[in-house]
């Protein structure tokens, strides 16, 4: 059993230039928590020396335990396994990357994330900004994969690695780059000691523009509100000032973008009320879909990830290649889908539980009888898929949820391997899987 200091590790979370991030167990408790290791590679240490490093590793911890904040990650460890410095934070199995779908090929499209999701994320991270300039913090590496979502779908900024003191010079060689490409803005990629706190705010711009539209800005923009029919002029107007190449052009602080955002989602608001109280004849109708032909798999099956986009019927940002159009009866505590034949929970477990707890949950279901049955089992993924829909824009915005919204990403029975399953995003509408130790809400289904 591998072990780093105290803690038992359980698997490997990522990596980077510094060092390898594992998913570690606490001694006693059990708890699952994140343990970041400085391992720097070859390379790094040849450029800027092992002593350099490891100072810029301490400076990451010593910066991370003297904030508190919501919205930025805590430290609650700090020690040395063969002398190597390590320190330990709060694990969270979900990040704005993956749930965008975002790959090592960045600037490949990603899903597309709903305004008043895609806003209440910007304007948690900014919250986080302002606490870290509020400090003379400048992060320079606000990107999606270091955006963690806990789950109470709140984001935590991590990873302080690259992060500097405003006016603090960089002792290292003049070649390095920091900073990941596309998110970082123009003047960091050729002097990151030049940069200011709206260097900052430049990667909020890009990782916004990105969630609504699904792809990244070029150098020459194409206007957001072409790719997006739910935007407008004015949201063309803030998101090329916070991508502005000039850091003139930009938001100067966190707040002011804060504000500015919370006055154009505040119309955007307006807009789609209005939108929703058009009389009920001038909204379409959606069309009375037959029952499927052919029942929907209900056996537990495992699949490899090499293997899922095709067993599962994926495209190449793991939605569902084909979507069911579903006709609800709700009523009980139950949702019965007349076009699958399935009925469903309504809502859920109360919390988010690890996939062995979601089964418990199931267990649980069945003794009870809830709805009058007893034959409750956990969904496979072509079920849950079958709950999926396209993005909703326009008037399909106004269309009220059948089950309890607070429940948003489902466990699966379908195992990846003998320690993790796939679960399916209803709010994102993609398939992905976690280890058993992540925690997501439990469903049952019958029929």
């Amino acid at each position: 059993m591998k072990k780093i200091g105290r803690y038992i590790v359980r698997g490997q979370l990522g990596r980077g230039g510094m060092g390898y991030v594992y998913k570690v167990e606490m001694p006693v408790t059990g708890k699952i928590v994140a343990l970041k290791l400085l391992k720097p590679n070859d390379l790094l240490v040849r450029l800027m020396g092992m002593e350099k490093i490891r100072e810029m590793f301490v400076a990451e911890a010593v910066t991370m335990s003297d904030l508190r904040h919501p919205n930025l990650v805590e430290i609650w460890d700090f020690d040395e396994d063969r002398g190597m410095p390590f320190y330990v934070m709060d694990y969270y199995c979900n990040n704005l990357g993956t749930m965008i779908g975002e790959t090592y090929e960045t600037e490949k499209p990603s899903r597309v994330i709903r305004v008043d999701k895609a806003v209440r994320y910007t304007r948690q991270i900014l919250a986080g900004l302002s606490r870290l300039h509020h400090g003379g913090i400048i992060h320079r590496d606000i990107k999606p994969f270091n955006m963690l979502v806990t789950d109470q779908d709140t984001v935590r900024i991590c990873d302080f690695g690259l992060s500097k003191l405003r006016g603090e010079r960089f002792s290292g060689p003049s070649n390095l780059k920091v900073g990941t490409p596309w998110y970082a803005p123009p003047e960091q990629e050729r002097d990151p000691d030049s940069v200011d706190f709206n260097a900052d705010l430049f990667s909020v711009g890009v990782m916004l523009c990105r969630m609504l539209t699904g792809v990244l800005p070029m150098e020459q923009p194409k206007a957001p509100s072409r790719l997006n029919p739910d935007l407008n002029e004015a949201w063309d107007a803030f998101l090329l000032k916070a991508i502005s190449p000039q850091p003139s052009g930009r938001f100067q602080c966190a707040a002011e973008m804060d504000r500015e955002l919370a006055t154009l989602y505040g119309e955007w608001e307006k807009q789609k009320e209005n939108i929703c109280n058009l009389p009920a004849e001038m909204i379409e109708d959606t069309p009375t879909a037959p029952p499927l032909k052919e029942r929907l798999r209900r056996e537990s099956i495992r699949v490899r990830p090499g293997e899922a986009r095709q067993a599962f019927g994926l495209d190449e940002l793991w939605r569902p290649a084909r979507y069911v159009q579903n006709r609800f009866d709700a009523g009980g505590g139950t949702v019965t889908d007349q076009s699958t034949g399935l009925t469903w929970e309504q809502a859920g477990s109360a919390y988010p539980v690890t996939w062995t707890q979601a089964r418990t949950h199931i267990e649980e279901l069945s003794r009870r009888r809830f709805g009058g049955r007893s034959d409750w089992r956990l969904p496979t993924v072509h079920e849950l898929m079958s709950l999926l829909n396209r993005t909703p824009h326009g008037q399909d915005l106004c269309i009220g949820p059948v089950f309890d919204a607070t429940r948003k990403w489902l466990w699966s029975c379908d195992r990846r391997s003998f320690i993790a399953a796939w679960y399916v995003s209803l709010e994102l509408g993609f398939v992905g899987w976690q280890d058993f130790s992540g925690y997501y809400y439990a469903r049952g289904v019958c029929g």
